[in-house]
């Protein structure tokens, strides 16, 4: 369990098969995340390019957090800690 004054971050990601992703968080949880909804049902053409194997596969972690080509696409680390992306 976290204190309040912790700030959760990422510690690290596997990529598992196709979308999904094992994150590992600071404070020894971890989710397993399909990308696969979220990024199929945007009709953003800069968020549908990461059904793309090869451009979803450039993840990186950037000071705790997931993100793909320079913040191009990221999410809020809180949505990945509850397993929560959304459009």
């Amino acid at each position: 369990m976290i204190s309040d004054d912790q700030v959760i971050t990422l510690k690290q990601v596997q990529h598992l098969e196709e979308y999904r992703l094992k994150l590992d968080f600071n404070d020894k949880t971890s989710q397993t995340i399909d990308f696969y909804p979220f990024l199929s049902e945007s009709l953003n053409p800069l968020i549908r390019k990461y059904l793309n194997q090869k451009e979803f596969s450039k993840f990186e972690i950037d000071e705790g957090d997931l993100e793909w080509n320079d913040y191009d696409l990221c999410f809020p680390i809180a949505d990945l800690y509850e397993n929560n992306i959304k459009h």
